[in-house]
Parts: structure tokens; C-alpha cells; sequence
């Protein structure tokens, strides 16, 4: 049933309201999404953002009079990314947030013929509840099974559906029988726009650990293939100044009447390390290790225990004299 004229005004207020209002949004798939799920998605984000669907035609018609209204806006990237089934998820909140709520409100779903398998699907070896009249259903199937204890047992386990395949009547069917769900739907993020920049959700992905590892690599790279050339840029100059100073250090300690104060300690050390030696063992010296290497144990006299006389080898004592 078509909209009304009035509550189309009110949807089209709604969007222009929320265009003004919030500088981010996700562009969201919601393929095989209920209207209970997209309820309790809507509560769970009650204060954080707000969900809004609606016809494709309806909102590039929107989103077209506010750039109208206000040319130049950067909103006018989002005409193109209204096609499928797709909504927006408004928020001046934090993505990454905004983003784990968004991922953790999924459903397990059955598979459905004809739909599309958004995952690969694999069916665990062991037991299935069948009773051994059904072989010729899992032999269809090309399933490897034996009979135990009453029941059809799948002997390995079976990739059923492969990523973007679409379900057959007998891989639904099997399914069901196995009482699997190996499905689950939820709101899949398309795009993510945010301050006038429209990019691809993966993005979110990259945390500033991610990025700061990435620039310290560009930065060895950078300073690697300076100094390589000779040209010196701000990535080299530490480099370069650690190698120069490396270089005035050798010359000065070979000379005997000249030196600088940052080259005194090298020299000090040339002529003592040992004054740069640490404490060794700790709290004591070495004087606590001669006195106990000095110190022998020593060996404790075996006792000999009188046996009175000795004892035979059966216990009994040993008598002398002639046999």
C-alpha cells in the first residue's frame, strides 16, 4: 500500500532533519532482516543513533532536494549508495561503538531454497537422530554414513554449501532434518559516511595500533632510502647526526691533545672499563664468593655399623673357625 501524501512530508522531513543533524552514518544492508529484529535493533540504539529505511526512490528524492537546498553538501554522495535493500544508521556518536552493537544483533536462520548462502556451510561428522530408512536421502547427497546403534551416523565431515551458492531443495531439507541453522542475518554494513567522506566499512577496521605500526615501517623506509641517496630528510637527519657524531668520536679519540666533553666518557672507558663495571652479584661484592669457595665441605666418614661378627648371606651370623 503506497504512502500517503502526508506521511510522506513527515518521512521526508525526517531524513532532512536527521541530514542536518548528525555528521555520520552507515549505510546498511538488511537482506533476510525481520521487522522484529530491525525493532529491537532500533531499541538497542535508542539514544546512540537512529535507524531509518524507507524506498530507494523515496530517499535518493531526499537526499537530491537537500543538496538543492544546499549546494554543495557533501550529502550528495549518498544519491548513488541508495540501491538494494539498504537503510541509514545516523549517529554523532563513535563508529566503532555504533559499529559492534550493529554487528552483535544477528539471528541464526534456517536455510531457505533459493537463498543465497552467505558462508560456507558444513555439516560435523556423528550421530544425525535418523532412523536407518533414510539412507537413500544422505547417498542422494553423496554423504558417506553407517548405521550405529539404531541410527544413520555421518562418518566425515561434509562442506554441504559452498559461499554464494544458492540452497537446493535436498541441502534445505537435510538441514532441517539435522535441525541446523546455519544462517545468521543481521544489518551488514555497506558504507560508512562520516564528515563529508564516504568509504568502505573495512576501514573501521584499522585501529590506531594498526596505523601507528604502518607509519613506524614507512618511516625506516623513508629514512633507509635517504640515507641510501644522501638526501637528507626529517625521517634521516637522526640518523645522520648519530653517524657524524659516530665518526668525530673515532677521529678524537685517536688524537692525544685534543678532545669534548661528550667524547671524555668514551675515552674514560677506553683506558678502564673497569670503572664501568657493574656490582656482579649484589649487596656484598665479590668477598661473600671467595670465602665460600675457600670453604670445602667436608666428606662425612662413612659409619660401619657393627654386625657383630658378620652375617652370612641367609641372614644368619657368620661363625669362624673350620667347616
Amino acid at each position: 500500500m503506497p504512502l500517503s501524501q502526508a506521511r510522506k512530508e513527515e518521512y521526508f522531513e525526517k531524513l532532512k532533519t536527521y541530514l542536518e543533524t548528525y555528521s555520520s552514518c552507515f549505510v546498511v544492508v538488511v537482506d533476510n532482516v525481520g521487522s522484529k529484529q530491525l525493532q529491537d535493533t532500533r531499541k538497542v540504539l535508542r539514544g546512540k543513533a537512529d535507524l531509518l529505511m524507507g524506498k530507494n526512490t523515496m530517499m535518493r528524492k531526499c537526499i537530491r532536494d537537500y543538496c538543492d537546498a544546499n549546494p554543495g553538501t557533501p550529502v550528495e554522495k549518498l544519491i548513488e549508495e541508495c540501491r538494494g535493500n539498504v537503510g541509514f544508521v545516523f549517529t554523532n556518536g563513535d563508529l566503532g561503538a555504533i559499529r559492534e552493537i550493529l554487528e552483535s544483533n544477528t539471528r541464526p536462520a534456517p536455510a531457505r531454497v533459493g537463498a543465497v548462502a552467505p558462508n560456507n556451510v558444513i555439516v560435523s561428522k556423528g550421530p544425525t537422530g535418523c532412523d536407518p530408512g533414510q539412507t537413500a536421502f544422505f547417498q542422494t547427497l553423496q554423504i558417506g554414513t553407517k548405521i550405529t546403534r539404531g541410527q544413520i551416523e555421518i562418518t566425515n565431515d561434509i562442506q554441504l554449501i559452498n559461499e554464494g551458492e544458492k540452497v537446493t531443495a535436498s541441502q534445505a531439507a537435510l538441514l532441517q532434518k539435522l535441525s541446523i541453522e546455519p544462517f545468521t542475518y543481521g544489518l551488514v554494513l555497506k558504507s560508512v559516511y562520516d564528515n563529508g567522506s564516504l568509504f568502505d566499512a573495512k576501514v573501521l577496521d584499522i585501529t590506531d595500533e594498526v596505523l601507528t605500526a604502518k607509519f613506524g615501517e614507512a618511516l625506516k623506509k623513508i629514512a633507509a632510502l635517504s640515507l641510501a641517496l644522501g638526501v637528507a630528510t626529517q625521517a634521516s637527519v637522526p640518523h645522520s647526526i648519530a653517524n657524524a657524531f659516530k665518526a668525530i668520536l673515532a677521529v678524537t679519540i685517536q688524537l692525544e691533545n685534543y678532545s669534548f666533553p661528550k667524547a671524555d666518557m668514551y675515552e674514560e672507558y677506553l683506558k678502564d672499563p673497569s670503572k664501568f663495571g657493574g656490582s656482579g652479584g649484589g649487596g656484598g661484592g665479590g668477598g661473600g664468593g671467595a670465602a665460600a669457595a675457600a670453604k670445602e665441605e667436608e666428606p662425612e666418614e662413612e659409619e660401619e655399623a657393627d654386625l657383630g661378627g658378620g652375617m652370612d648371606m641367609f641372614g644368619g651370623e657368620e661363625k669362624s673357625g673350620d667347616y
